[in-house]
């Protein structure tokens, strides 16, 4: 079905509950901004190839590409999210459970962004609605096993896409530029990190932005009174709010999860930065044309992992990588069952 700009501001303006979740999708957006889309830039940063504000310009540029270009070629991701629940059945009581795992989400986020590890949103983004919806339909039955089953095992394949990926570019990167002056080599260098910079943050772009989509639609659809497994086309306007929040979220936050992936957990050389992120970039890329909602903070990480052991071990702070795996586990749980009980209280004080 077709949503146009104009239906979803009478929504906003008639409707209490939808304002709540827009207002929760901007805060969770940016949010975003300042956990997910700082990867894209960590490596372009810490190299100081780029200033942050110019590096903040460029991936807010290639995040609204990303958005757009990827809803408009291949919107997988968003039919994966609104499909992975089911929030059917009354539909005020649905868009409060929505609410309330937007929450979950947002603290989930905000509680990682404070002491800079780098969490995934996607994992939180996923638990979060996930833990609300089985709120909703009192137990497992509001999850599509299959499509949940597909977003679990493409969260695993894409972070070990992205180690090896980033092993085996940093190997080869190596062999080819042992061959070249070092001038050159430098100039090249430099030249593919913006090129890599770019990449990633247009497949962030294309992931996270849709996925942020993908619950948009599904709180317009309740809103609408309108059956959540109906595909439905996005507005352009909805697409550039969701760029420019993000760039808002990485101008203010961005550089605390810069300087953990980037800085503390492997010292970033030029040749680290290009190969971890053309390799994440191209996990995302892989998953994305498969309509796998997938973490591009885990993917960059993993990557940037990978390129970093390729170089020298020794060069890994492990206690750091150890602090960002324990994060990773325990958002799943924990943002699941935070959804869930925040849910369940919000739909008690409801009478639902």
């Amino acid at each position: 079905m077709s949503v146009t700009f104009p239906q979803i501001v009478d929504l906003l303006v008639k409707s209490d509950l939808i304002k709540l979740t827009f207002f929760l999708l901007i805060g969770s957006i940016i949010v975003n901004g300042a956990t997910d889309a700082a990867n894209a830039i960590a490596g372009v940063v810490s190299t100081r190839t780029l200033k942050p504000s110019h590096a903040i310009i460029l991936a807010s540029l290639f995040n609204f590409l990303g958005v757009v270009v990827m809803s408009l070629v291949n919107h997988r991701v968003v039919d994966t999210i609104m499909n992975m629940v089911d929030f059917s059945g009354n539909n005020h009581f649905a868009l409060i459970a929505l609410c309330a795992g937007m929450i979950a989400v947002v603290i989930w986020a905000t509680v990682a962004w404070m002491f800079g590890i780098p969490t995934s949103e996607s994992h939180a983004l996923i638990a979060g609605v996930t833990g609300a919806a089985v709120a909703l339909q009192n137990g497992f039955k509001g999850i599509n096993g299959g499509v949940w089953i597909r977003v679990i095992s493409g969260l695993f394949v894409s972070t070990a896409l992205g180690f090896i990926l980033g092993y085996l570019l940093l190997k080869i990167m190596h062999f080819i530029f042992r061959r070249i002056k070092r001038k050159w080599a430098v100039r090249i260098l430099k030249n593919l990190e913006i090129a890599g910079s770019s990449f990633m943050a247009f497949m962030h772009g294309a992931q996270d932005g849709q996925k942020f989509i993908g619950i948009l639609m599904i709180a317009i659809m309740l809103g609408m009174g309108v059956d959540t497994s109906v595909g439905a086309e996005v507005p352009l306007l909805i697409m550039l709010l969701c760029s420019v929040l993000m760039a808002i979220g990485t101008g203010i936050g961005g550089k605390k999860i810069i300087k953990a992936v980037g800085m503390e957990m492997v010292k970033t050389n030029d040749i680290q930065a290009v190969a971890s992120d053309f390799a994440s970039a191209t996990s995302l890329l892989i998953s994305s044309t498969f309509g796998l909602p997938v973490s591009t903070t885990h993917t960059k990480t993993t990557a940037l992992l990978g390129a970093g052991i390729a170089t020298n071990r020794r060069g890994v702070k492990w206690s750091k990588a150890a602090e960002i795996i324990y994060a990773w586990v325990l958002t799943f749980p924990g943002c699941g069952l935070l959804g869930f009980f925040m849910a369940k209280l919000f739909l008690s004080v409801a009478g639902g």
